[in-house]
């Protein structure tokens, strides 16, 4: 049984964040629980103990069904790294003096890599203390990089959206009757899942990008402009994908190759932004034909009016199993999904040792990518297609989704 237990939401955000939430939120409710808090902006307004009642902000079925449809992360969310246990005890102290003050039997936390090494340091430490709290992790990132699990919630609507813009935008390439091309960047630092599902756009009416480039391989620059301007010889209108992360054999960002505004975040991450503009711009100057760059950017994570119903209700899924396991007495572990089959598609959840998915970075199988480095196979379609399937509406008022926030009156 649990009394008391408290949700946090870290990293960046996605369109379905907030669907785990609401599952934590109504499972551990359904479980018996007497308080449901909520931190705002994770772990680091925990510290500060920015905590709130959960049922004083999400206070009817209708809010817990906006929860599901709203975009970004409810509670706030954080890029904050805890340190290791041996190099500041006093911060893991003052976390379990919080956890005690509010009588904490389970703490659950929505997030990506970081996030997962977030609860593999707090259970750590609650092995060390043999304090009987239980720490779970409940997986979110539209890069669908975590380790282990078959798929993330929140790639899925990302994805969904991102070949449904990328087929928008090859349409729109065709109006004219003159030379161009058009870069597309998409996020993706390490791995190209996202960038990928710009292959998607390739159906019965649109005949697709015409290159899509990850950063699992190196990026020639003069190959690409090469590659172009053989594209250019046979058709007017070239659209291209690119991942952010997308490096050179030396290991240079692509986007380092222009000047640029370099930011990094606590976790020593390189704020990547550029790509596309930089290879628009050469591809002008090199071929003289009409060139523009399109940077999706924070679209991809925050379309909350083109989420997938799968995507949604896995994302609902994982964070009432995570509940379901620490009502169980299971602890350091994060839920992950199971693909059963992919047609019909069938997916189960199930528990991984934290230990073995925390900054592990799952990257596209090379074999997914074309031999000549410039696009997927169809092993990465079938594997994202089910992923992509169906809509779940926003409830529209006068014209424009409706949204619950957490500040209002």
């Amino acid at each position: 049984m649990l009394k008391n237990v408290i949700v946090g939401q870290s990293g960046g955000p996605t369109a379905v964040i907030n669907s785990s939430l609401a599952g934590v939120f109504r499972t551990a409710l359904d479980l018996g629980a007497s308080k449901v808090y909520g931190m705002r902006h994770g772990i680091q307004g925990f510290l500060e103990k920015n905590i709130v009642d959960m049922k004083e902000k999400v206070r009817s079925d209708l809010d817990l069904e906006l929860l599901k449809r709203t975009p970004s992360a409810f509670l706030g969310s954080c890029r904050y790294k805890l340190p290791e246990i041996s190099d500041d005890k006093a911060i893991y102290d003052k976390i379990f003096e919080i956890l005690k003050e509010y009588e904490i039997d389970a703490f659950f936390y929505i997030g990506g890599n970081d996030s997962m090494d977030t609860i593999k340091k707090l259970s750590d430490y609650a092995i060390l203390m043999n304090s009987p709290i239980r720490f779970m992790g409940v997986p979110k990132t539209i890069d669908n990089d975590l380790a282990v699990t078959d798929h993330t919630p929140g790639y899925g609507s990302a994805a969904k959206y991102i070949a449904s813009i990328t087929k928008e935008v090859i349409r729109d390439g065709l109006v004219y009757d003159i030379k161009s091309v058009t870069v597309i960047e998409i996020m993706g630092r390490n791995a190209g899942w996202l960038t990928g599902a710009a292959a998607l756009a390739t159906c019965e009416d649109c005949e697709g990008v015409d290159m899509i480039c990850l950063p699992e391989l190196p990026f020639d620059v003069d190959a690409f402009i090469e590659k172009t301007a053989e594209l250019l010889k046979k058709k007017n209108s070239i659209v291209i994908a690119v991942s952010e992360g997308i490096r050179t054999a030396e290991g240079k960002y692509v986007f380092e190759l222009t000047n640029h505004t370099e930011y990094v975040d606590s976790f020593g991450h390189k704020q990547l932004s550029g790509t596309a503009r930089y290879l628009a711009t050469l591809v002008s100057e090199k071929l003289g034909c009409k060139s523009r760059s399109i940077e999706l950017s924070t679209l991809q994570r925050c379309a909350g009016h083109l989420t997938s119903r799968v995507d949604i209700t896995e994302a609902y899924q994982v964070g009432g199993s995570a509940v379901k396991a620490a009502s169980e007495g299971e602890t350091g572990k994060m839920v992950i999904l199971k693909r059963v089959s992919s047609d019909p598609y069938i997916c189960t959840t199930d528990l991984y040792d934290v230990h073995k998915i925390a900054n592990i970075e799952k990257k596209v199988p090379l074999e997914w990518i074309t031999e000549n480095g410039t696009n997927v196979s169809q092993e990465l379609v079938n594997y994202i297609r089910p992923l992509i399937q169906a809509e779940l509406t926003p409830v529209m008022i006068t014209g424009q989704p409706r949204h619950i926030v957490i500040d209002r009156t």
